[in-house]
């Protein structure tokens, strides 16, 4: 029986690469998103994404968890509006915490666990993304406090910093014909915009049996971005 591997907002993009990548590795990758083929929910809603976890543990635990599910809502500071703060920190955040605390009881009791956050090389800074980019400075908070809280029990936290990866999601809050759009781009020291395959292979990383030994991180995939000394 392969091991399970449940990805938040696996449907398209980056979490659909997940799911193609965990299959290649002999995972079996279980879906909860709003769209596709797998368990639909509206991951948005606490309620509803408490159903959905208790859908999919009903087969039985699930020791690895990627949280990826997000949205961006960008907007200056003046025009960030509260409820939109509250409908970023609600999917990107909480919804993390609520999936780590159903599938724990499991990871304790296998003695081990795999926790990937997605984050974004946002967390460093970039203009018109006051909710997005605190939400994801969370995750990466959040993932450091439990690599203390759970290593004991074999469980590992981790995040993952994307950079440019050309996404429908990273697409829509970067316009192409932005002239900041465009500077990220000639700032990428590989010279290409990622995919979402190059995010994939970091979260495999992080994901195998191998990788007891690296909790507490983030891995950054942004093609040396980070280095760079134009601005995100």
């Amino acid at each position: 029986m392969r091991e399970r591997v449940l990805i938040t907002g696996g449907a398209s993009g980056i979490g659909a690469a997940i799911a193609e990548r965990c299959v290649e590795d002999g995972y079996e990758p279980v879906v909860i998103d709003i769209a596709g083929s797998g368990v639909k929910a509206d991951l948005s809603d606490p309620d509803k994404t408490a159903d959905a976890l208790r859908n999919v543990l009903s087969k039985g635990p699930i020791t690895r968890l990627v949280n990826n599910v997000g949205i961006i809502c960008p907007a200056s500071i003046e025009d960030q509006t509260i409820e939109e703060l509250e409908r970023v920190w609600s999917l990107n955040v909480r919804c993390a915490m609520q999936c780590v605390q159903a599938l724990l009881p499991g990871m304790k009791e296998q003695q081990f666990g795999r926790i990937v956050n997605m984050a974004s090389r946002t967390v460093l800074g970039k203009e018109l993304r006051t909710a997005y980019a605190g939400s994801k400075a969370g995750l990466v908070a959040m993932a450091k406090v439990w690599a203390l809280e759970l290593g004991k029990y074999g469980i590992t936290a981790n995040a993952i910093g994307p950079g440019p990866i050309m996404t429908e999601l990273w697409k829509k809050g970067n316009p192409p014909d932005s002239e900041k759009t465009k500077a990220i781009v000639k700032s990428v020291a590989v010279g290409r915009l990622g995919e979402p395959a190059d995010v994939a292979n970091a979260a495999s990383f992080l994901l195998d049996r191998r990788s007891g030994f690296v909790t507490g991180q983030i891995l950054y995939v942004c093609g040396g971005l980070t280095v760079s000394a134009a601005p995100m």
